[in-house]
């Protein structure tokens, strides 16, 4: 099964380059998760600290990535990646200058500055990739980039874990602004990106305004659906990234502090999301019709993993739970990617690809506010949280599938690609 993945990278040097550079950046994505929330939790350890940690990762990147869906249609999207990769790496070292609690608003800035950065990657990088991989393998493209992420979840939290117990945090901010750089020159291997826009029949202010974005997804009702599809699944899944801590910690602990029992969740959560897309588009294939099918049965997998989560007596079921929420979810994630990399024409698909992923961080980032709010404010358990946010799952599921017998009864619709 992994050899048309192989071959993919073998004979596609530009893909090789951007596969290696998100294989690096994630790693070092990990280092500084773990670095940070270490770093928190000497310095404040309240667990709202932790939710205005991910807020200040999280709301960046919906402010700031329709400005950059905006320079990744008009300048060279390789040099945006190096530019951002360049500047991330001199703010993570910024990290170390926060050695006290009077200096943790420090922290919040530099965090802040760091994923408004990654707001400017994040679209570049997504549109480049349907500019240097074929038609044909962006689904497969899309898979090993699944693949990778949910690879690094394991590896790089685990070694992240590790490298913050055993040498400190500094050390991890040090290893993470070297991933940036190494990121970059990968980057810069790259000979295909697509972007620099030109003045042509639509003029200049017509390509550059983020709004024009905006009226090409009202004009094309198929590809707006499936730009928010993400979105649908970050209103739930936001939450559970977020329930998963106290999951582990107050519930179902391995140890003293349930250390273990996370990262066992994490290593489940990255078999789910990086092998469950490669099975089932074994199963399904790449046909348009297919994948929209496998898009509803990651829904209904979600569904079904974050009920089990919900209802879980033993850790087993939650390890199980745990597999079949994140083959849902990473379903969803790689296949909608794949059909709006196939379809969105090349003079939009930045402010296409930054308007999912402002969208997708607006509802991520709601979903993380509802987590805290049900436990602190309302003194819901966390599994009664989780069973909430599952009935939330269910009515993005059926909303999903009411749009799937639509589209059944207009087979025409929105099923053949544009043109760059």
């Amino acid at each position: 099964m992994l050899q048309e993945y192989v071959l993919l990278l073998r004979r596609n040097a530009d893909y090789r380059n951007l596969w290696f550079s998100a294989l690096i950046s994630n790693l070092g994505d990990w280092f500084n998760l773990l670095a940070a929330a270490a770093l928190i939790s000497r310095l404040d350890g309240t667990g709202k600290a932790f939710s205005f940690l991910l807020l200040a990762r999280f709301l960046p990147l919906f402010l700031f990535t329709p400005i950059s869906g905006v320079l990744a249609d008009r300048f060279d999207r390789r040099y945006l990646m190096i530019i951002s990769d360049v500047l991330r790496a001199v703010t993570v070292l910024g990290f170390l200058l926060v050695q006290s609690e009077s200096t943790i608003w420090l922290f919040y800035v530099l965090t802040i500055v760091q994923f408004a950065l990654s707001a400017l990657f994040t679209p570049a990088r997504t549109a480049v990739l349907a500019n240097v991989v074929a038609p044909k393998d962006l689904v497969a493209a899309n898979s090993l980039d699944g693949l990778t992420w949910s690879t690094m979840l394991f590896v790089g939290a685990l070694l992240g874990g590790l490298v913050a117990a055993a040498l400190g945090a500094a050390t991890a901010f040090v290893l993470d602004a070297f991933t940036f750089l190494l990121s970059a020159w990968f980057v810069w291997r790259i000979s295909r990106v697509g972007g620099e826009q030109k003045v042509d029949d639509e003029g200049f202010q017509g390509r550059i305004r983020f709004v024009d974005g905006l009226r090409y997804l009202w004009s094309v009702p198929f590809i707006l659906l499936i730009v928010l599809v993400k979105a649908g699944g970050a209103l739930v899944w936001g939450a559970i990234n977020v329930l998963e801590i106290p999951l582990a910690e107050q519930v179902f602990p391995l140890g003293e502090d349930g250390t273990l029992t996370l990262a066992i969740i994490y290593a489940f959560a990255g078999l789910g999301t990086g092998f469950g897309p490669l099975l089932v588009r074994r199963w399904l294939g790449d046909a348009h019709r297919r994948v929209l099918w496998g898009i509803s049965l990651g829904f209904v997998l979600m569904v079904v993993g974050i009920a089990g989560l919900g209802a879980a007596a033993t850790l087993s079921v939650v390890f199980l739970s745990t597999l079949i929420r994140t083959v849902g979810a990473g379903v969803i994630w790689v296949f909608s990617g794949a059909l709006l990399q196939q379809m969105v024409p090349n003079r939009v698909r930045g402010r296409v690809f930054a308007f999912e992923f402002a969208a997708l961080t607006l509802t991520q980032s709601i979903s993380t506010l509802w987590a805290g709010v049900a436990q602190d404010d309302l003194g819901w358990g966390v599994q009664e949280t989780i069973s909430g946010m599952g009935l939330a799952a269910a009515a993005m599921a059926l909303l999903w599938f009411l749009f799937h017998a639509y589209m059944g009864l207009r087979p025409r619709t929105g099923f053949t690609p544009t043109k760059a």
